[in-house]
């Protein structure tokens, strides 16, 4: 893979005259290109948002090993768990048109009861689900709605953990895909749908959640490294076709077959525009996509969660001496980072789409050394 690297790296770079000097380019572009080596990287894709404008972004390595093609700034990522601020912005949407509350009892959203079976007179309200402060687990799998459904489930308990509802946090990927039947059920719309026509078209971005809608020529093939065979193990299922699930689809049921939790497909420049709305406090350019009042919601932390708030992370340990508001993914040897400042008005986008990195520390190495990089060469 080394070699691989060094042989054929390419990479494609679009850069904002007067934003970013030439001779400044061309130094990040090594780094960039030296840590890809390091973690022997497939490719990598990063955007640099500066005072609401792209200042930096670029596409180092390959899209597809097998085929040879060279990732560009119109490869698509599915990007795994930053996927999860799409459905909150979707349920503010919802909230400010008065068609749910965030306190309102999930049971009553989602049409069958949930309840901790240790606490059964406790709520589990829809906050919860979209803070991690449920009390539910992943134990039983997220991919079906019957592992929480208690019709017919004798194990519906396993679900849940021991402590009250909202006096703990677990990170859990079924709330989310909870919370895309809850956005289907309340609006009307197929999730995948809601998602296209209410925040992806109004900011003029290319991507969503249903494979079969989008080309599949610009899918990023994904890549697991296999330690014992030393190399790295395509992923397909990644973007595996879901028409067959599609044709049998029961609205308000089959949501997580588009995986709400983590199914966004989307390029590293149009993450980033995302990522400059919440920035902006729900704005980007002349669109408003949710009420400044919502996007504040999104970035404060709820109690228990070291730092959780809907969907959006507030983390001090990226770049020292920032509290920087974003999430990350992993997902088929995918690691993606979205990460702002509301305050400075920068923000950091980086995807990779398969790299060696040993999995011990809170955020992926590459990606948090791509990050500080970007940071000193672009941002100071």
């Amino acid at each position: 893979m080394k070699i691989l690297l060094k042989c054929s790296l390419r990479l494609s770079i679009v850069l904002l005259s007067g934003i970013f000097p030439l001779f400044a380019q061309q130094s990040v572009d090594r780094s960039l290109q030296s840590l890809m080596e390091k973690y022997e990287a497939v490719g990598l894709g990063v955007v640099v948002v500066k005072k609401g404008e792209i200042a930096y972004s670029a596409s180092f390595g390959k899209k597809n090993l097998e085929t040879g093609e060279a990732l560009d700034q119109q490869s698509l990522f599915r990007i795994a768990s930053i996927s999860k601020s799409f459905s909150v912005t979707a349920v503010m949407q919802l909230a400010e048109g008065g068609k749910l509350r965030l306190d309102a009892d999930v049971s009553e959203l989602i049409g069958f009861r949930v309840r901790n079976p240790a606490y059964p007179e406790d709520r589990i309200t829809l906050k919860m689900l979209l803070s991690h402060t449920s009390g539910l687990n992943d134990s039983q799998g997220y991919f079906t709605l019957d592992v929480i459904d208690p019709a017919g489930n004798d194990s519906v308990y396993k679900c849940y953990n021991s402590y009250r509802p909202g006096a703990g946090y677990q990170y859990c990927n079924l709330n989310f895909n909870m919370v895309g039947t809850i956005i289907e059920r309340v609006s009307g719309e197929r999730f995948d749908q809601y998602i296209r026509h209410h925040i992806l078209e109004p900011l003029g971005l290319y991507g969503g959640y249903c494979v079969d809608s989008l080309d599949k020529t610009r899918f990023a093939a994904l890549y697991e490294y296999d330690r014992a065979a030393g190399k790295m193990i395509p992923s397909p299922a990644a973007y595996h076709p879901r028409s067959e699930e599609i044709r049998s689809y029961v609205m308000g049921r089959s949501t997580p077959v588009f995986s709400p939790t983590g199914g966004m497909k989307i390029t590293a420049p149009d993450l980033a525009r995302y990522m400059t709305m919440h920035m902006n406090m729900g704005k980007y350019k002349r669109r408003r996509i949710i009420s400044a009042k919502s996007a504040r919601l999104m970035q404060t932390p709820v109690e228990h969660t070291g730092g959780y708030g809907l969907a959006l992370l507030t983390s001090g340990k990226l770049i020292e001496g920032l509290e920087l508001k974003g999430h990350t993914g992993s997902a088929y040897g995918l690691y993606s980072m979205m990460f702002f400042d509301p305050k400075r008005k920068f923000g950091i986008v980086a995807i990779t789409n398969g790299c060696n990195v040993p999995g011990t520390s809170d955020f992926n190495e590459l990606l948090s050394s791509v990050v500080k990089t970007l940071y000193e060469a672009v941002v100071e």
